[in-house]
């Protein structure tokens, strides 16, 4: 689950044939909603280039000026509900969770990119909506494979949860607090650290 990320400069393209080979990495975001980690995650994706890359992300769905739900994005454009006001399904406030359309879309993306063995696997985000997918929680068994070859970017929640613990724990996950002072300068220091990957 996300809110709306505040705007910022447009990327600039890093030159991927300057960024040294090396280990895979896996990097979450996490911080206060609103402070930036979807728009740190496009911003990245685009720098990296979108065919390197395999997954998804979510966006506020407002109508009127008022937010009635969430979306679930993949990174080839497609998207469908993740949660709407008042809807059935599991429930996180006074949102309903949409289980079958994030499993269409977001979980499918990130099988399509393990299938396919994509450089980079996105996942914004690794939420409590998310969660409740008990698909979802056996992919991300495969994404954060420790010996897998594949490097991870993605988004974690601020606050606590029994499937996100273990990975805010992991030595082999670095953990980056999203903030106002950082979050123009992330996407490009992201790409340089993953890019290696792509190609």
């Amino acid at each position: 689950m996300t809110g709306q990320d505040p705007p910022g400069p447009g990327p600039e393209r890093v030159d991927q044939s300057a960024v040294p080979s090396g280990p895979a990495r896996r990097v979450l975001l996490t911080g206060r909603p609103g402070c930036g980690k979807t728009t740190v995650i496009r911003r990245a994706v685009e720098l990296l280039g979108p065919s390197g890359c395999a997954g998804f992300y979510t966006e506020e769905l407002r109508q009127r000026g008022r937010r009635v739900g969430f979306d679930v994005v993949t990174l080839d454009g497609e998207r469908g509900a993740l949660a709407r006001l008042g809807s059935p399904g599991p429930r996180v406030g006074r949102y309903g969770v949409d289980l079958a359309s994030f499993e269409r879309l977001g979980v499918s993306a990130l099988e399509e990119g393990l299938e396919d063995r994509a450089p980079v696997l996105v996942v914004d985000e690794i939420g409590k909506m998310e969660l409740f997918s008990s698909r979802f929680v056996e992919v991300l068994g495969r994404v954060f494979d420790p010996a897998a070859a594949h490097a991870v970017l993605g988004t974690l929640m601020l606050g606590r949860n029994r499937h996100a613990e273990p990975l805010r724990r992991r030595p082999d996950i670095r953990v980056v607090v999203v903030t106002a002072e950082n979050r123009d300068r992330l996407p490009r220091e992201l790409s340089v650290e993953l890019g290696g990957r792509v190609g």
